[in-house]
């Protein structure tokens, strides 16, 4: 027999389904404002509208007015679900569209728990429409802020942590002050500026569970004021910063912090440049964090010792399910050594695969060596965020005087007065060096150079396939004509960047066809559909840089199997550039 306890403790937890209104993945092409009757209907027969999700369709402005209308009536609205809902509209459209979704939930006295606007290529001006909503009371009970692969740039950035700051101290002034969990901004090219302004955002808050920021070109400068506001938030559980460039210098940062975040079940460091002494000072700084459940640290150069240190770090962690070292320098002595250890501790099950690792046998553990080259890159980089397009030739001037002036000058600071040099004379943009690929005007567009191609392919084309390709190319045929070994460096390092840019942006827009078609033209292995088409730039530097990212494992398989096809078909019909096809195909085998 059942008794009332039972029955009200099963009422008790049981929890009625949000309801609301779904048009996901309709593609459908809102313009007018009877193009979008069929979402304002539905919106209208909802009698209790918690979420609206309009992802993978798109809105223009007279669409946007009369969604807006229709949501002035749902005060319980909680959830606005509206990614990638802008593909092919002009960035003046786009704030007009966002003020007016905006300024709907703000009329209907909304309080949103959740904001969902990632895949939407707004730049900074999109942010420019978001900040009305943003600083309104119907985000002040906001949990959830997703703003991935929005094209923020530092500039949107610093807007987006204005916004965030004016809204806590509104909220904080009605009594109950914005408790932020979930803070997603990947793939935004926040830089080192960008960092700091959310860091502030971070540490005024201090709520925050979750927060993912992969993939934004932050350097240790960025990584020590973000380590110093993870500080404030002590129930923080995930923290994702996966291909951004951390090094030893933001590794030491995040490990003196790590004590305070007892909470933390998830680390992404993945692709940081962490090096093995980075590697020493996270070990000992997560002998601390009991509860953790997953630590990604793979290709970030870290040796045999390196690798022992971590895993002796994380062996009384009862919890941890997940540990990914793939793609560091162990060589096959540290691979059986951490395996080993591993097995040690009864913890084997917890290792991914260490196929990838990027040593080879016989490579001397020197630290000694590694912190000379750790110093020499860190003095570098503070020149990394120097922005050479538009800056003054009396300003470059007076940096490098101030160096001159500081201290003897390391291999890499020799470099960068050269890369100063070449730019002294004249200002480069983006579409100079498209217009005519050549050393010189790569380098002039300086350090940031990746972040402004970037910038470029999503201008007004939501980071389209060809153009993206199409640049890619351009700064790969440089691999051929580039003099010296630290800028053939950096046009390597650029071309990886671009490819990573290009596979993700492909799988993530169901668009992998096309851009294995695309890559295949483009790298003359098959003839386009234009006749008219030729490729301009050097192939056997697009092939370099191919060579230098196929064996990566964000390369797509379906990519891979491609390249395979038709690497073996030139290579068997004694086609040009076989040297570089052979070598390749080679790696796909």
């Amino acid at each position: 027999m059942v008794s009332i306890e039972d029955v009200t403790a099963a009422l008790e937890n049981t929890r009625v389904s949000a309801s609301g209104v779904s048009f996901a993945g309709r593609s459908l092409k809102l313009d007018t404002e009877n193009d979008a009757k069929p979402v304002v209907d539905a919106i209208n027969d909802c009698t209790e509208l918690q979420y609206l999700n309009l992802e993978g369709n798109t809105l223009g402005v007279d669409a946007s007015k009369a969604i807006a209308a229709a949501l002035e009536k749902h005060v319980e609205f909680k959830r606005a679900l509206w990614k990638d809902m802008f593909t092919g509209r002009m960035k003046t459209e786009i704030p007009k569209a966002l003020q007016f979704l905006g300024n709907g939930l703000v009329t209907a006295g909304a309080r949103l728990t959740e904001l969902d606007l990632s895949d939407n290529a707004f730049g900074p001006i999109g942010v420019e429409g978001l900040a009305s909503l943003l600083k309104s009371s119907s985000c002040y009970a906001l949990e959830e802020l997703r703003l991935n692969n929005n094209g923020l740039g530092i500039t949107g950035g610093k807007l987006l942590a204005k916004a965030l700051l004016e809204c806590y101290e509104c909220s904080k002034n009605q009594g109950k002050p914005l408790a932020l969990r979930v803070f997603i901004a990947g793939r935004n090219r926040l830089e080192n500026d960008g960092a700091k302004a959310l860091a502030e955002v971070f540490n005024t808050i201090g709520t925050l569970e979750e927060i993912a920021m992969p993939q934004n070109g932050i350097y240790h400068i960025g990584i020590t004021a973000l380590s110093q506001a993870f500080k404030n938030n002590k129930n923080l559980q995930i923290l994702n910063l996966n291909d951004n460039t951390i090094r030893p210098t933001g590794s030491k940062a995040i490990a003196d912090i790590l004590p305070h975040l007892q909470n933390l079940k998830e680390i992404n460091f993945g692709d940081c440049l962490i090096r093995n002494n980075g590697a020493k000072f996270l070990a000992a700084g997560l002998k601390n964090c009991t509860k953790l459940e997953s630590v990604t640290l793979g290709f970030n150069e870290i040796k045999k010792d390196g690798g022992i240190e971590l895993v002796n770090a994380l062996a009384d962690k009862p919890h941890l399910k997940a540990l990914v070292l793939d793609g560091n320098n162990f060589g096959s002595e540290g691979k059986n050594a951490v395996q080993n250890k591993l097995k040690e501790i009864g913890k084997t099950y917890v290792l991914g695969s260490l196929s990838e690792d990027e040593s080879v046998d016989g490579d001397e553990e020197d630290d000694s060596t590694e912190v000379e080259e750790e110093d020499q890159d860190e003095d570098s980089e503070e020149y990394e965020n120097i922005e050479i397009r538009g800056i003054k030739t009396e300003s470059m001037k007076n940096e490098r005087n101030m160096l001159n002036n500081s201290h003897n000058h390391t291999k890499d600071e020799v470099q960068i007065f050269e890369n100063l040099s070449l730019s002294e004379n004249k200002t480069v943009n983006v579409m100079d060096f498209l217009s005519k690929p050549n050393p010189d005007n790569f380098l002039a567009l300086g350090s940031n150079v990746s972040s402004l191609l970037l910038a470029e392919a999503d201008e007004n084309t939501g980071n389209n396939i060809e153009k993206l390709t199409e640049i890619l190319m351009k700064v790969g045929s440089l691999n051929v004509a580039m003099k010296g070994e630290e800028n053939i460096q950096s046009v390597l390092k650029c071309t990886e960047l671009l490819f990573k840019e290009l596979f993700t942006h492909a799988q993530n827009s169901d668009n992998l066809s096309i851009m294995n078609n695309c890559l295949l033209v483009y790298l003359g292995l098959i003839k386009s559909e234009d006749k008219k088409f030729k490729p301009t730039w050097n192939i056997d530097g697009c092939l370099i840089a191919l060579h230098n990212v196929v064996k990566k494992n964000y390369v797509p398989e379906s990519t891979k199997n491609t390249l395979k096809v038709f690497m073996q078909k030139e290579v068997t019909n004694n086609r040009d550039h076989l040297d570089l096809k052979k070598g390749i195909l080679m790696d796909l085998q």
